[in-house]
């Protein structure tokens, strides 16, 4: 028996704008799955509906119509208190700007998801430490954000969404804020999570070398999906110069 989808979405369509307002429909019907240890990537351009779509598998807005299942849960039903408590065991975020908590140290952002989850403090000390080691942190714990490169940051932003140990890491724009060398070493560390923590990731990017490092890209524009390419067992730069060709023809 083949495992489920850890996402699996279906119908979904996002209008906003009440009745007597103009409406808007950022979503149109949008159908795709991504399954256990894949690492995805979502590109279009700014207004194509891709940062709707991730705030539906962030269980942070709700569609007009269509489900999203995520790891067998269709968070679509969810309300309240379940959706909290859902969003902090099964996803991690990684955002553009780290939303990092400034008067909070690295140690007690990375904390952060284990602290709400109501996890004993030497439990928390010791997956910290863990999590900070394998992320090459470890020197950085009693640093507070303002002390830490933009690299550094995103780092320590990359632990607190994997402290937990989610199902899925969600990325919006991580390496938006960074520079090249500090861009590909996130990417690189987004690779190793996916590939030896087995948690699926799913970037959403309008960066060709971002979405280079991910296994299949889904392509949205004006709110529909509108192909999708596979990298296979081609070479990363191999699969960067399909990614601009697509673009190509795509944006057109």
């Amino acid at each position: 028996m083949s495992e489920q989808p850890i996402i699996s979405v279906s119908g979904l369509r996002k209008t906003y704008g009440g009745r007597s307002e103009k409406q808007y429909e950022a979503l149109k019907g949008i159908d795709f799955d991504v399954q256990p240890g894949e690492f995805v990537g979502i590109m279009g351009a700014s207004g194509s509906g891709k940062t709707t779509l991730l705030n539906m598998l962030a269980t942070l807005d709700q569609p007009t119509s269509g489900t999203v299942k995520i790891n067998g849960s269709d968070v679509t039903k969810l309300h309240g208190n379940k959706i909290a408590d859902f969003r902090a065991n099964e996803i991690g975020f990684i955002f553009q700007d780290f939303n990092l908590l400034e008067t909070l140290t690295a140690f007690e952002n990375i904390a952060l998801p284990l602290s709400l989850q109501g996890v004993r403090k030497n439990q928390i000390k010791t997956t910290v430490y863990q999590i900070a080691a394998v992320l090459s942190i470890s020197n950085l714990l009693d640093k507070y954000p303002t002390e830490l490169s933009g690299g550094q940051k995103q780092r320590v932003a990359a632990a607190r969404g994997i402290v937990h140990n989610p199902s899925l890491l969600l990325g919006d724009e991580p390496t938006g804020a960074l520079d090249s060398k500090s861009a590909r070493e996130l990417l690189e560390l987004l690779t190793q999570i996916n590939q030896e923590r087995d948690i699926s990731v799913l970037l959403v990017t309008h960066d060709p070398f971002s979405a280079s490092f991910c296994n299949r890209i889904l392509f949205i524009k004006d709110g529909v999906i509108g192909q999708e390419i596979k990298r296979n067992d081609r070479s990363r730069n191999e699969f960067y110069q399909e990614i601009l060709e697509q673009l190509g023809t795509f944006e057109q």
